[in-house]
């Protein structure tokens, strides 16, 4: 199976002319002008690499980067006119894989994003390449991160919203770490519009009463006080 990239370039000519190149290079290509067509592809398709520009008409790409690593390790390269240092450090602090200026050699992308999809698929017999599912197990409760579903100890599918999942699995990637309704924003936002710190507690609120024996005395998804909240099942 092709390997998927998502182009996110709001400059029309630049991402076509990027997306011939990439799809004669053998891989599948997804297309996003907007931070929110991004957050929608990273949420409903099987994305293995980002190329990301940081200049876009709706929100900046340091903030969509931070976003999406809230939800997903995801790669992502940055492909950005900007040249200036503290551009290149703010990108890589926010989770950034990659950092590359325009104009960019095209073979140099390709062996950047080569090697860092290897980095990030190879298997450890390195006979072959696959991409690795993200299953968490907890509880008796599984959580298939590339999926995207949960399923109960009775073995039966959950229904989770976007955010919901979104939520649950920023928890999941961080046991035992109290994450700030701040941080627990960037995995649920889906566009420029910020939700508010409520919405964070309303959403911890629906996944207690799906995955918790007792919601009133939460022991998966727990409270601390005036910081946030902590995945408290141990994973195995």
């Amino acid at each position: 199976m092709k390997q998927r990239l998502l182009i996110v370039e709001d400059d029309e000519m630049v991402q076509a002319l990027l997306a011939a190149y990439l799809l004669r290079e053998g891989f599948a290509i997804s297309l996003a002008t907007t931070g929110k067509e991004m957050l929608a592809c990273v949420d409903s398709e099987k994305i293995d690499l980002i190329l990301l520009d940081l200049g876009l008409p709706d929100e900046d790409g340091l903030t969509l980067a931070r976003q999406v690593r809230a939800r997903s390790h995801i790669p992502i390269i940055v492909l950005t006119a900007r040249q200036g240092k503290s551009d290149r450090l703010a990108a890589l602090e926010v989770g950034a894989d990659d950092y590359m200026t325009k104009p960019f050699d095209p073979e140099e992308l390709i062996l950047r994003i080569r090697n860092l999809l290897g980095r990030t698929t190879q298997t450890e017999t390195g006979e072959h390449t696959v991409t690795r599912a993200e299953i968490y197990h907890f509880n008796s409760w599984q959580m298939d991160l590339t999926a995207h579903t949960v399923i109960n100890p009775e073995r039966s599918q959950v229904p989770f919203t976007r955010a919901e999942f979104n939520l649950l699995a920023a928890l999941v990637k961080a046991p035992n770490r109290v994450l700030s309704r701040a941080y627990l924003l960037d995995a649920v936002s889906q566009d420029a519009d910020s939700p508010t710190d409520r919405l964070i507690d309303v959403l911890v609120s629906r996944i207690r009463k799906k995955i918790e024996t007792n919601p009133r005395r939460p022991e998966i998804i727990t409270t601390v006080l005036g910081c946030g909240y902590k995945f408290s099942a141990d994973l195995n």
